[in-house]
């Protein structure tokens, strides 16, 4: 049976009788907070305009950002759009797991699901829990991240529950995402030009292996520069607005945060020449030499996939603490570093 929160939402364990409940609640238009892999999400059933407009309200998720399809098997995927072959080479490589590919829509597909274009976003989710939802409730799942639109993403039902608990319904808990950032987006609909909008965990390298031909990548500032997407523009696919995956709490970003070992008092550390105070905080990639109330860091070593699965957690918790600014360190040193980046500098626009 569920747990009983403190708000309306309520918290449901993954067993086979409450996953039932749940494909049912799916089936008939409502809405539940999902585990995945990457980060949870708000799913409703994709194919159902009705619930597809529930998403948006609950989340205050303008229309011109569109959603992610989850499916359970390959025959979803051929009912929703038209794949090609890259498209099929690169799931047979890396689904189930963190890669949305954007593919032409076919007509069975909502406008309101597509941002009124003419091509749908489509993923094959590993987690185990809610591949068991999929299959049960027999049809394609819209699931954006289950959070206030712009809002960090949450990567456990507590989060979910803190923000969309008076919003929503039901919520099934299957742990901490593993991953903790979004996944890969790579736009498909012309497989001679294919191009990476959105870095996540599997990078563009490796699908540049997979396809046998160059990838496109994002530009690295495009998240702040000309290039970015406009919030007034219907967008291909999600996470490309300019200031996304944000804190309340101003983020600023670093290179690298030096630290001060000298007759400074405890806690304090220089970013840039900026000295730092109690009511700033300074979040490392590994653990710092320094110890005070208001540093904190990511990884005991420094590991990517540590940083990437604890990041949206920890500006969560910092952005509770009453912090007037919150100090970065940006990611080097590997693939995954991309993604971490492009998070952080989208949590840092203005």
């Amino acid at each position: 049976m569920p747990m009983k929160l403190s708000r309306r939402a309520r918290l449901f364990r993954p067993t086979p009788r409450n996953l039932a409940f749940l494909a049912a609640r799916l089936q008939a238009g409502e809405l539940v907070a999902v585990p995945t892999e990457t980060v949870y999400g708000l799913a409703g059933d994709a194919l159902n305009p009705a619930a597809c407009r529930k998403i948006f309200k609950a989340k205050g998720r303008p229309t011109n950002d569109p959603l992610i399809v989850h499916v359970h098997s390959l025959d979803q995927l051929h009912e929703l759009c038209v794949p090609n072959a890259a498209a099929l080479g690169l799931a047979r490589k890396f689904w189930p797991g963190p890669l949305t590919l954007i593919l032409p829509k076919l007509p069975i597909v909502s406008d309101l699901v597509t941002a009124g274009k003419d091509s749908v976003a489509v993923r094959m989710p590993s987690h185990p829990v809610f591949r068991r939802l999929l299959k049960l409730a027999g049809r394609p799942l819209a699931a954006p991240s289950a959070n206030p639109f712009g809002y960090i993403s949450p990567t456990t039902a507590a989060h979910v529950a803190d923000n969309l608990g008076k919003k929503i319904a039901y919520i099934l808990d299957g742990g901490a995402a593993q991953i903790g950032l979004e996944s890969t987006i790579v736009d498909l609909r012309d497989p001679k030009r294919p191009a990476v909008l959105r870095p996540g965990a599997i990078s563009a390298a490796e699908i540049a292996r997979v396809l046998r031909r160059p990838v496109a990548e994002p530009k690295r500032n495009s998240s702040a520069g000309k290039a970015s997407a406009s919030a007034a523009v219907a967008q291909v696919a999600p996470g490309m607005l300019a200031r996304h995956y944000s804190p309340h709490t101003p983020v600023v970003l670093h290179d690298r945060i030096e630290e001060i070992a000298s007759d400074k008092k405890a806690g304090s550390v220089r970013t840039s020449g900026v000295s730092a105070g109690d009511k700033e905080a300074y979040l490392f990639l590994r653990r710092p030499a320094q110890k005070g109330p208001n540093i904190f860091w990511l990884d005991e070593r420094g590991s990517l996939k540590g940083i990437a699965h604890r990041l949206f957690a920890m500006l969560r918790l910092l952005d509770t603490q009453g912090f007037t600014r919150i100090h970065v360190e940006q990611a080097t040193g590997g693939p995954l570093a991309a993604a971490i980046n492009d998070r952080l500098r989208r949590a840092a626009a203005r």
